[in-house]
């Protein structure tokens, strides 16, 4: 066993930030975003697809999501994929495109979204303690080896703690502005 790499270290930890900001993308706030219907999966030849593999998604306006199908024979599948996906949409068909009205979120649907945005970043938070875990573990076998000294292995503990705790700040700052926005009417 060689030195460990901290850097290995702190490219996982910024994956687990990286990781939070697109579940964030998917939560719904007031505003449009084509990542809130991405994850929808249409009934097309024979199985399912993504909606991104049959149509294009745009937002020409903050409380509106224009879905163009390509093929015309899935407008229905599409429409009815989006009704069904559970995200209080109701979809307005015009020839082969869809028209989706984004409605205002009442204050109860803003407090269950902003618990839901608590849930994803506990849940990158114990991601992070997770590579400290490792990387404390791989510091102590490779002091345990003789590849490095105990002073240096208490140094790189250190370091990966540093390295823990911008990550968790990372996370609590992007709950928060994720927070607020949700709850700006």
């Amino acid at each position: 066993m060689s030195k460990p790499d901290i850097k290995s270290y702190r490219d996982r930890m910024d994956r687990c930030v990286t990781t939070l900001k697109e579940e964030f993308a998917g939560l719904r706030t007031g505003r449009a975003s084509s990542a809130l219907i991405e994850p929808v999966q249409v009934e097309a030849y024979g199985g399912t697809s993504p909606i991104t593999a049959v149509a294009a998604i745009s937002v020409p306006e903050p409380r509106m999501i224009s879905v163009s199908v390509w093929d015309k024979g899935l407008v229905v599948s599409v429409e009815k994929a989006i009704r069904n996906a559970g995200l209080g949409l109701n979809p307005v068909v015009d020839g082969t495109t869809l028209r989706i009205p984004i409605p205002p979120l009442t204050e109860e649907r803003r407090k269950e979204i902003a618990k839901l945005a608590g849930k994803y970043a506990e849940q990158q938070r114990v991601a992070v303690r997770n590579v400290r875990r490792d990387a404390n573990d791989d510091l102590k076998k490779a002091e345990k080896a003789g590849d490095i000294s105990q002073d240096e292995q208490k140094r790189l503990e250190g370091e990966v703690q540093k390295e823990t705790d911008a990550a968790i700040k990372r996370i609590d700052e992007t709950l928060k502005a994720k927070e607020q926005e949700i709850m700006q009417v």
